[in-house]
């Protein structure tokens, strides 16, 4: 439920690459060698072996231990998921587990983030997958979404596209132009960092969505909150408040599923605004 605090469960999402089967372990370190920006020297140097073996094992001539393939994928930042699809494009069995938040043993995962989601009010905070699907809010979330088409309110609900779509609440947002510039600019550096079909079809998406029809032309102000970040300037029917935001993401993750989680937190960004969601908090606590 969005506005109140939803039951955390992540949606099926589609696979984060391209399908691996006709792929061999060497060209995808290959992709995400050259994804990293790096050359065979320097990751070889990197991971303490000869330049020769890695060409070997990028060109199919060698095939890694499985240890050799972790030990890469930890000198490339590979994601969990894709590190799983390194280890059966060698021939191993996956190495991480993924499992629904449903899951039991991830309780405390469950009861962390609602613990943090909570804490957080009386400002707004959501939990997102690794596609952006909402996963989890808290109940000050809800003065944001008065604007959206209820359609586009039915889970799963991508959070990204529920703030630029012209059914959300893209004709409440202020400062249209920035905010567009901003979110596009993180996507895009999700994809090139991850390499994700998904959220390259998802910035495609965003891109192509009108601006709303009274967006006020770019300014410089709309930029920067005093030069250090770019704010989301909503109006609501609490008036017009403004944010600024931060990434939480579980340290050392050893499941699929904990890795791509991350809680958006919203903090204030001026005493209006501050002062607008405290009074909403104790309204609803009647």
């Amino acid at each position: 439920m969005i506005g109140g605090m939803n039951t955390l469960s992540i949606a099926q999402s589609p696979p984060s690459s391209r399908p691996t089967a006709t792929r061999t372990v060497g060209d995808l370190l290959r992709e995400w060698r050259q994804r990293r920006r790096m050359s065979q020297l320097l990751l070889a140097t990197e991971a303490d072996i000869s330049t020769r073996h890695l060409s070997f094992v990028e060109s199919g001539r060698a095939l890694p231990s499985r240890e050799m393939v972790m030990h890469l994928a930890e000198r490339l930042d590979v994601p969990l998921r894709a590190r799983n699809a390194l280890l059966v494009a060698a021939g191993y069995a996956p190495l991480f587990r993924e499992r629904p938040l449903s899951d039991p043993q991830l309780a405390a995962v469950r009861e962390a983030v609602e613990m943090v989601l909570k804490g957080h009010e009386p400002y707004p905070a959501l939990a997102i997958d690794r596609h952006w699907t909402i996963v989890a809010t808290n109940n000050a979330l809800a003065p944001l979404l008065s604007g959206a088409s209820p359609e586009l309110l039915k889970p799963p609900v991508n959070a990204l596209r529920l703030s630029l779509h012209p059914q959300g609440i893209a004709a409440s947002i202020v400062n249209w132009h920035a905010w567009r510039e901003h979110v596009l600019a993180r996507l895009q550096r999700q994809v090139d960092v991850s390499g994700d079909d998904t959220l390259r079809a998802l910035r495609d998406e965003l891109a192509a969505y009108p601006a709303p029809a009274d967006a006020d032309a770019a300014t410089p102000d709309d930029a920067s909150l005093n030069q250090i970040a770019v704010p989301l300037r909503l109006r609501t029917p609490l008036g017009v408040l403004s944010f600024f935001s931060t990434t939480t993401v579980f340290g050392t993750p050893v499941d699929v599923t904990l890795s791509e989680l991350a809680i958006e937190a919203f903090f204030p960004a001026d005493q209006q605004t501050a002062a607008a969601l405290r009074e909403f908090a104790e309204r609803q606590r009647g």
